[in-house]
């Protein structure tokens, strides 16, 4: 039911647009961001919407798990012009729900999501699909978070109730804020 609420709260943040890129982060890591974009995902995709999972934590995928499928090939072969996406993008047994695992985790994750040919990639991708949900890194652990939002509409923070503090969720913020990140949730 808790997804179903932030499913409805995004659907009512932007009336009747198309082709939404939100990013999802946390904190810290193991705060549930991964967990998060997999059931809104299904959600949405259960509400009729078209549906696009990315794993963009290029350190350490999970996403690719929680629908089954191996992480590679995956977004970072479509980065680098290696596949294409409609050739790395997979179908779930949800209808509507399709996902983009994190392909091989490269040796320079933040230069790469940083790239105009990752922006290229997810402006591609918001024209096929109603929802494309970003599964990102931890903001306090690395610096590729911060890289994506300005490729997105708008970051979900998603934070463990009652284990994350305030001083990081405000330091997480504020790293946010001097991109020119959106906060949408």
């Amino acid at each position: 039911e808790a997804y179903r609420v932030i499913r409805t709260n995004l659907i009512f943040s932007a009336p009747g647009a198309k082709g939404r890129l939100v990013l999802f982060g946390s904190a810290n890591p193991g705060e549930g961001k991964t967990t998060t974009v997999a059931n809104l995902a299904a959600s949405l995709a259960q509400n009729g919407a078209r549906v696009l999972a990315v794993d963009a934590d290029l350190r350490r995928p999970t996403l690719h798990r929680h629908f089954g499928v191996d992480h590679t090939p995956g977004l970072t072969d479509v980065v680098v012009g290696r596949a294409k996406a409609a050739e790395v993008v997979r179908a779930t047994p949800i209808a509507g729900l399709s996902v983009l695992p994190c392909g091989y985790i490269p040796p320079n994750p933040a230069e790469l999501l940083g790239s105009d040919a990752l922006r290229e990639t997810l402006h591609s991708l918001r024209k096929k699909y109603d929802w494309v949900l970003v599964d990102a890194p931890p903001i306090l652990a690395m610096a590729d978070t911060p890289v994506l939002c300005p490729f997105v509409d708008g970051l979900v923070l998603v934070v463990w109730s009652e284990s994350s503090s305030r001083p990081a969720l405000r330091r997480a913020l504020d790293q946010v804020e001097r991109v020119g990140g959106k906060l949408s949730g």
